[in-house]
C-alpha cells in the first residue's frame, strides 16, 4: 500500500503519513487510530503481542525427513511446529521395509493405516494392521513398524504427541 492510499483511506495529507514513517513526526492518539485502520488493522490488533495461529500446511511446505532406514519416506506434514505439542507425518514403508527399533521415550504415539499391511511391535509383541486400523500407545517401551508385504508399499499417518 502507497503513502497515497494510506493518506487517502485516513483522510490524512500524504506529506504526514511520510513523516510519520520516517519518524520526523510522532501521530496523536486518533491520527494513529486512523492510519491503522487505513491498512485493514484496529489499535487492539495492533498493539496485541498475539500471535496468529497457522492453520493450513499445504502438502508443497511438507518437510523431508532424511535419516530414515532404506526404503523408508517420511515427511513432517506441518512446518514450523516448534510450539505445538504434536509432530504429524506421512510414512511410506516400501516392500519389506522397515523402521528402525525406536527405544522408549516420552510422550505418545498414534497412527492410522491408509495404504497396504504393517506389523506394529510393542517390545517384541506384534501386532497385524491393515487398511483402516489404527494404533495408539504411550511410546515407553520399544517400538518399530514394518511391512511385511514384499509387493506393495505400506502408507501410514504417524502422529506423535509429547
Amino acid at each position: 500500500m502507497t503513502q497515497e492510499e494510506v493518506a487517502a483511506r485516513a483522510d490524512l495529507a500524504r506529506s504526514f503519513i511520510s513523516q510519520v514513517e520516517t519518524s520526523k513526526t510522532s501521530p496523536t492518539l486518533e491520527n494513529l487510530e486512523r492510519i491503522i485502520k487505513a491498512v485493514g488493522s484496529d489499535l487492539k490488533s495492533f498493539f496485541s503481542d498475539y500471535k496468529s495461529q497457522k492453520v493450513l500446511y499445504k502438502k508443497e511446505e511438507r518437510v523431508p525427513v532424511y535419516d530414515e532406514p532404506r526404503g523408508v519416506t517420511s515427511h513432517m506434514l506441518m512446518n514450523e511446529v516448534e510450539d505445538k505439542k504434536i509432530d504429524a507425518f506421512m510414512t511410506i514403508l516400501g516392500p519389506g521395509a522397515e523402521t528402525e527399533a525406536e527405544d522408549f521415550h516420552e510422550g505418545d504415539e498414534f497412527g492410522f493405516v491408509l495404504e497396504g499391511e504393517l506389523t506394529l511391535i510393542l517390545d517384541d509383541k506384534p501386532y497385524e494392521l491393515e487398511v483402516g486400523d489404527c494404533f495408539y500407545y504411550q511410546a515407553d517401551k520399544v517400538h518399530q513398524i514394518k511391512n511385511h508385504r514384499k509387493d506393495k508399499q505400506a502408507k501410514i499417518l504417524w502422529i506423535m504427541i509429547d
